[in-house]
């Protein structure tokens, strides 16, 4: 009988901790992080299957997948506003940021209803493009690039609406809020650097990673989004938790995919295939992630521009060797199996090119030119690392 009566009783208080939970962060937080999911996933999963089927009409599987989370994102979004412009509370609407005259909304969710503008919108624009212009002539045209934007104002309003939802709620959170919050954010995060990658991966061929110009990317573009990260994280280790995200969503997607049967359906065919054939193993960003969160926790009172030069040198010294050294395995024999996925070649290009399995020479750098290119990457990075605190500062105080 007492049993009973307790195992009752703990049932009814952790359906009541739910509750609590989704009462005090808003549904359209939890359903942009998930349409943040979706559009990173999708968009592996497209390039996959350029790489293996071809380029496709407007409703392949992995478009929907995309445009799913603009519906979703935009859905949600769109009713949250709409329910505070017209039916809101004067208390709701002084919480919130006026816009277009009449709209009342979070900033999160105006970045996710814009987005999802923007995304909608290529859809036919990129279907009028194909019919006159050929089946993707340029990868990057005008329509591909305002879906690219589309995307990117999605996943960073989901990023928003779930740090805008912590610093709101602050001290009053209960444990089981803010684990929720904690890790929300870390996915929105993570997602979003998986986009950011995908935009650059053009400098991360494996061939290319032992040339300066690779780093120099680096050092251009994730600092910006580790340290913005980590600073405006009321948890510790925010970067960190980005960084693992994004592995696990870039590797699991490389495990993933070959299990699927895939040909080409569009000529010529170089490399006849039978498989999808994954992107890129994710690179070692977790590596400088962690160091960059020891820093931050210890040195975030320092005087901006001199932390944001340490953190540049940080990145610089902990990312390179990392990654330089992590190449080799990945050219090499071992690195050939399916965990890092380094079989995967396109049906489109020759599998006998002599730099499928070696460094190219082109974009190899030793000696004085590496030290300088390191030294340039570092000024980049430290650039890239002040804006990352100002921006990351900026994101501490978001509250609507």
């Amino acid at each position: 009988m007492n049993q009973n009566f307790t195992s009752t009783t703990l049932t009814d208080s952790r359906q009541a901790e739910a509750t609590t939970v989704s009462r005090v962060i808003p549904t359209y937080v939890y359903a942009t992080v998930f349409a943040s999911l979706c559009i990173a996933v999708g968009l592996q999963w497209d390039i996959s299957w350029h790489m293996s089927v071809g380029r496709d009409g407007l409703f392949s599987p992995p478009h929907i997948l995309i445009y799913l989370g603009a519906v979703i994102a935009g859905l949600f979004s769109g009713i949250k506003v709409l329910r505070t412009s017209f039916w809101g509370s004067k208390e709701e609407k002084s919480q919130s940021i006026k816009f277009w005259g009449i709209f009342h909304g979070s900033l999160g969710a105006m970045f996710c209803v814009w987005g999802a503008f923007a995304m909608l919108t290529s859809a036919p624009f990129d279907d009028w493009w194909h019919n006159t212009y050929g089946l993707d002539v340029k990868i990057l045209s005008p329509p591909h690039a305002l879906l690219g934007l589309g995307m990117m104002m999605i996943q960073f309003g989901a990023m928003i609406s779930v740090i805008a939802a912590q610093n709101k709620l602050g001290e009053k959170m209960d444990a089981r809020t803010k684990s929720h919050l904690q890790w929300m954010y870390a996915l929105s995060a993570g997602f979003l650097l998986v986009m950011v990658y995908t935009l650059v991966s053009e400098y991360f061929f494996l061939n290319m990673l032992h040339g300066v110009l690779t780093y120099q990317v680096a050092a251009l573009m994730f600092p910006l989004f580790l340290i913005s990260i980590s600073f405006a994280s009321p948890y510790k280790f925010g970067a960190t938790k980005m960084a693992l995200i994004y592995t696990f969503a870039m590797a699991a997607m490389v495990w993933i995919m070959p299990l699927f049967p895939a040909e080409p359906k569009l000529s010529p065919v170089f490399n006849y295939i039978t498989r999808f054939q994954p992107f890129h193993f994710p690179i070692l960003l977790i590596v400088p992630a962690v160091a960059i969160d020891y820093a931050i926790e210890r040195w975030r009172h320092t005087n901006k521009w001199l932390l944001a030069g340490m953190l540049s040198l940080i990145f610089v010294i902990f990312f390179t060797p990392a990654q330089w050294y992590f190449s080799e395995i990945l050219i090499s024999e071992a690195g050939r199996g399916w965990f890092f996925g380094r079989f995967s070649w396109p049906y489109f290009a020759n599998p006998d090119y002599e730099f499928r399995f070696q460094f190219h020479p082109d974009t190899t750098s030793h000696g004085w030119d590496l030290i300088k290119g390191l030294l340039i990457a570092v000024g980049i990075g430290a650039l890239t690392s002040r804006v990352g605190l100002s921006w990351g500062n900026w994101m501490k105080q978001v509250k609507r």
